[in-house]
This record gives C-alpha cells, structure tokens and sequence, in this order.
C-alpha cells in the first residue's frame, strides 16, 4: 500500500498506515469512524478495528485526525 505522489495527503496517509496508528475520521455528514487505515488507493482507503474493515471513500472524508502526533516531511 503507498500512494505514488508527492503531496502531503500521501504523505500522511502512508506514514499512518505503515506505521499503524489508531486514529479517528470525521465524514463530511458527521460521522465518527476509528481504527486503523491499512490500505489507501486515489479514491478509497481500507479502516480497520477490532477485526472488521469498512472501505471508505475519500469524498466521503472531511478530517483525519491520528491519537497521536505525528511528524511528516515533504520534499
């Protein structure tokens, strides 16, 4: 799983998903999601918890927010 560009959005969602950090999505109709992202394409990402997935849309997202901090550097 990696995003094959060089912007900030691939960036942050490869580092959270190789790195397997719990984290929360907030969607665009004010849904609640947490777990984990373990797979990422240009238009969808796979979450994870507790051993269930949901395949959620990027259109769909309105914030990523990880538990922890998190460091990215872009070139």
């Amino acid at each position: 799983m990696s995003i094959k560009t060089d912007s900030l959005e691939a960036s942050f969602l490869n580092h959270v998903c190789e790195q397997k950090l719990a984290l929360t999505i907030f969607l665009v109709n004010g849904v609640k999601l947490q777990g984990n992202i373990t797979w990422v394409d240009a238009n969808s990402m796979l979450l994870s918890r507790e051993g269930h997935s949901q395949l959620v849309y990027k259109h769909a997202i309105s914030t990523i927010m990880p538990n922890s901090p998190v460091e990215i550097a872009v070139a």
